[in-house]
């Protein structure tokens, strides 16, 4: 069984920025899966919840640090850190949890999946884990650009009565708004856009408190870990990363497709048949170009794909589509993601333009790739957050992965066709 929602568009700022290559979906599929996804058929009401996963059972700070280490937790926004390090790390004083349910990044729909199916079991790890911490608040940040995933969110608000305080933003429609220190700045009523500060969010975040911020599927599954213990949770997935993870699986121009799956899965299984031979950008507009022979022999697995070079990050597999070529989907990308930073340092004011630049007139056959390289290794780990790394790491992926595309195309020609024939660069 599948579930499809649709949802009202968005009106696309009018700015000058370019726009996305992948568009913010009106519509989403959400798969049942094995764990978070468990049951959905019976829809995402507190009574329907309740009716599947019971009573949520109130652990102490001890009791729910054993069991984040028992199944090793990482987080699912993208860094894939180790959640029980993360509340270590809290500084003195009384916490605040912040949710952020923001996806800024427009391949991914899992954690606008998750609100529209699960959105009770995304409360319930917050509203555990705030108790453990005596934790008086918790802020939820929504997706400005997803109207049903943040009022789903709202209605499951509206039928809790949990002894925490739960309050409500929205994020700003753009791809570095969901950046921890840009959510911080939310929060405190300024522009949603990351800012340089070297003091980690767990030792000083909102009004400089100690802040235990991730995303919507790490909180899901802290409720998943509450309402059924460590064993129930390890029973699928891997000795080394128990459990399961959500994939956004799709293709420029499609609906994207939401599942679950365990860690040790095989990730060619997780591509629609249709797709298969096509290469794929793994992690999302941050992420990687793999090569269908690399997919093929690929295991679910943070951190053996984060060894072999295909990080799975924001966990999107965006699969090229009949008629598109890697070079150009890429060139969009990069200008469409120079265009989001936050300008706020040197590497994304000026770096990320220049580089977009740089990989625009290969693409078009106006340039090699020296320049590239060179503005690449400028860029990359000095900026104030990581969004100038994250760019870099797309666009190495695709001068190794794709270097016989990439050099037709600084000759004026375009290797991607069916056939495999040259054939020349609009």
């Amino acid at each position: 069984m599948t579930i499809t929602f649709a949802q009202p568009a968005v009106a696309a700022a009018h700015d000058d920025r370019p726009p996305s290559p992948v568009t913010v979906p009106s519509e989403v599929t959400v798969l049942p899966g094995p764990a978070l996804l468990a049951g959905i058929e019976a829809g995402p009401s507190l009574a329907a919840h309740r009716d599947q996963h019971g009573p949520l059972p109130r652990l102490d700070r001890a009791a729910l640090m054993t069991d984040l280490e028992r199944i090793s937790l990482r987080g699912r926004g993208g860094a894939g850190f180790p959640f029980a390090t993360k509340l270590a790390a809290l500084g003195s004083g009384r916490p605040v949890l912040v949710v952020n349910l923001s996806e800024g990044e427009p391949a991914s729909s899992k954690d606008s999946g998750l609100a529209l199916t699960r959105p009770h079991l995304v409360l319930d790890g917050a509203v555990t884990t705030a108790r453990a911490l005596a934790a008086r608040e918790i802020h939820l940040v929504l997706p400005g650009e997803r109207p049903m995933a943040a009022g789903s969110m709202r209605a499951a608000i509206a039928e809790r009565d949990d002894p925490v305080r739960i309050r409500t933003h929205v994020a700003e429609p753009r791809f570095v708004a969901g950046q921890a220190k840009a959510v911080v700045e939310l929060l405190s009523g300024r522009p949603n856009l990351p800012r340089t500060s070297w003091a980690p969010e767990a030792v000083s975040g909102h009004q400089g408190r100690p802040t235990l911020l991730s995303n919507g599927e790490t909180w899901a599954r802290i409720g998943l870990l509450a309402l059924h213990g460590a064993r129930d949770y390890a029973r699928i997935g891997i000795p080394t990363e128990p459990g399961a993870t959500l994939i956004t699986v799709g293709t420029p121009g499609s609906v994207p497709v939401v599942r679950e799956a365990a860690y040790g899965d095989v990730v060619r299984d997780l591509i629609p048949r249709e797709r298969h031979g096509r290469p794929v950008l793994i992690g999302g507009f941050h992420g990687s170009w793999a090569t269908w022979e690399t997919v093929a022999s690929l295991r679910l697995s943070v951190s053996r794909m984060r060894t072999l070079g295909t990080p799975l990050g924001a966990g999107v597999l965006l699969s090229l589509g009949r008629d598109d070529c890697p070079v150009d989907l890429t060139r969009k990308v990069v200008g469409y993601l120079a265009g989001q930073s936050a300008g706020r340092c040197g590497p994304c004011f000026n770096g990320l333009p220049a580089l977009a630049d740089a990989v625009d007139a290969v693409a078009r056959g106006r340039g090699g790739t020296a320049r590239v390289e060179e503005l690449s290794r400028l860029v990359v780990r000095r900026g104030a957050c990581a969004h100038p790394d994250g760019t870099v790491r797309l666009v190495r992926s695709l001068l190794s992965t794709f270097a016989a595309e990439v050099a037709a195309h600084a000759g004026g020609a375009c290797r991607w066709d069916d056939d495999d024939e040259l054939v020349g660069v609009a």
